[in-house]
């Protein structure tokens, strides 16, 4: 108990600054942090299943929120606020909707070619976003996003402001400081409390929160229009694949250290109803913090109790203590997004994408520039780079990896191409690593009549089925008919470390008889020796006379 209530209150001093920050992210007024910060924690705490996964606002689903709502309404209109609350709406529904039919693994339609071009790429968005707050000059309604970021940086040039910059540079200076020489403080408040006071001391003449309203957020039925709803769709979607990727990855990274077990069903009721709940209470899109889950853990998190702390507290800043606000530079909150998002940078993942298959890192290339030069609608990014790789997947599955095996020198089988098989061979095997379904049985098939056509005095074909470990009716149907063609040419097909579940499928098929002309081996060397001895047997009778 005491140890849950250290981490609640430590997480709401650093989720009280971040909250703000991420509304006006959002283009949202700051006290919709507030709001979000007060009822997300606890919901999510109530109905997941991690331990320390701390909910709330969130760089990425804000920066998303922002873009998609903007996609729709005009920013800073009467219906903006209205719309990232039903957004916030759509994204719990969709999120317990998956959970209730079991759908968590649709998040690994996520790559992680496409997850780090699209991190990497919001990133940059978010930062860049924040330049006009932290050089002080208004900021660009210029479209697309990076083009608006040369126009801010130009106007930077000649009508900067030297203080808003130097309590930038403070507020970074102090996170950093605190980050690496005492990593138990809160860092983020810390910046945020000695911004403000400077502020106030000093007469700052920079932009600051304001005014912030007091008291909790009221109970109010979310705007709800049909044509809005689906306008919203794409967004939403993109908020709750990205979103339970993000809170998935920090529940399971830090439940390999706390020897958790995560339930990725029940993180979706948890966040789903935290985001259902919330838009009630006019909270925008929440999501899990990385940051604050860590902060959560390393203070000695035990239970979800600790973020019900947090949202206790977050209520009783709401309440009384929103006049110390008003003196918070919003410069300060400008740097508090910077530094949040270093840590979505990841350069790594996308060099050993490449190194791997090169395909892939041009897939998270491609998802990168694409989100980068789309923006503010990110959904583009995602959705071509999700696309693109379901399209290579199924490439490759259609046109899967075939090796010829034949002995060496050292009397070992090993790999050969089709063009080293010495064209008098009688035996042949074959290797097929991959699934022979609908889409790969044209391939598998075109191979053997490869074989067939380069090796003129082939009569034994051994297929290697151990890498086929799914076959379906068209996979059989063609099977059958590779059998009954080589065999009217006086050719056997033998197989060879097939697997239980394929065999089964071809029993049903009428394929496993065992024949003279078709039989089924353990091992390629058991196939090999069958046949050595059938070709010694047929060599060894006397030619028949005329």
């Amino acid at each position: 108990m005491v140890a849950d209530l250290v981490a609640g209150s430590t997480v709401a001093m650093v989720i009280i600054p971040q909250s703000m920050a991420y509304a006006d992210l959002a283009n949202l007024p700051h006290i919709y942090g507030l709001y979000a910060a007060c009822v997300g924690p606890a919901i999510a705490a109530l109905f997941g299943s991690s331990r320390h996964l701390a909910t709330g606002p969130v760089a990425m689903a804000s920066l998303i929120s922002a873009a998609t709502v903007q996609s729709v309404v005009p920013k800073g209109s009467d219906l903006f606020i209205d719309y990232a609350l039903l957004l916030a709406l759509l994204v719990g529904i969709l999120r317990l909707l998956m959970g209730l039919i079991r759908l968590g693994s649709l998040v690994d339609l996520l790559s992680v070619p496409v997850i780090a071009g699209f991190t990497n790429a919001a990133a940059l968005i978010i930062a860049t976003s924040q330049l006009d707050k932290i050089f002080g000059v208004a900021p660009s309604d210029i479209e697309p996003h990076m083009v608006g970021v040369f126009d801010v940086l130009w106007r930077a040039m000649n009508q900067s402001q030297g203080s808003t910059i130097l309590i930038a540079i403070c507020a970074v200076a102090v996170m950093l400081v605190l980050r690496y020489h005492s990593p138990r403080w809160p860092d983020v408040l810390i910046a945020a409390i000695v911004t403000s006071v400077g502020s106030w001391y000093l007469g700052y003449g920079g932009k600051v929160i304001g005014v912030v309203p007091a008291g909790l957020p009221e109970f109010k039925w979310p705007m709800f229009s049909l044509d809005a709803a689906v306008a919203l769709l794409p967004g939403a979607c993109v908020l709750t694949m990205v979103g339970l990727m993000e809170a998935m990855a920090i529940a399971k990274t830090i439940a390999t250290e706390s020897k958790q077990e995560i339930d990725t069903n029940l993180e979706l009721y948890g966040q789903g109803l935290a985001n259902i709940v919330g838009s009630f209470f006019s909270s925008f899109v929440v999501s899990g913090s990385f940051s604050r889950s860590a902060i959560n853990f390393r203070s000695g998190a035990q239970t979800g109790f600790s973020s019900l702390v947090t949202s206790v507290l977050v209520a009783f800043v709401l309440m009384w203590f929103t006049p110390i606000l008003h003196y918070l530079p919003q410069a300060t909150l400008a740097a508090i997004i910077c530094l949040s998002v270093v840590n979505l940078i990841r350069v790594t993942p996308l060099i050993q994408s490449w190194q791997v298959h090169w395909q892939d890192g041009a897939i998270g290339v491609i998802t990168f520039f694409t989100t980068l030069i789309w923006a503010p609608n990110l959904q583009v990014g995602i959705g071509l780079g999700v696309g693109l790789s379901l399209v290579l997947n199924l490439y490759r599955t259609m046109r899967p990896n075939v090796v010829f095996l034949t002995r060496h020198s050292d009397d070992m089988l090993g790999p050969a191409t089709l063009d080293e098989l010495d064209p008098d061979l009688k035996v042949v095997i074959m290797r097929f690593d991959g699934r022979l379904y609908f889409g790969s049985s044209r391939y598998f098939e075109d191979r053997v009549l490869d074989v067939v056509a380069h090796v003129r005095e082939l009569r034994f074909l051994v297929i290697d089925a151990g890498g086929i470990n799914y076959i379906d009716a068209t996979g059989t149907n063609t099977l059958i008919t590779v059998i009954e063609r080589l065999k009217s040419a006086g050719i056997e097909v033998h197989f060879s470390r097939i697997k239980e579940q394929v065999r089964n499928a071809m029993e049903r098929c009428g394929i496993s008889e065992q024949t003279e002309s078709r039989r089924f081996f353990r091992w390629n060397q058991h196939a090999l020796e069958f046949i050595g001895a059938r070709i010694a047997h047929e060599d060894s009778k006397p030619p028949d006379s005329d």
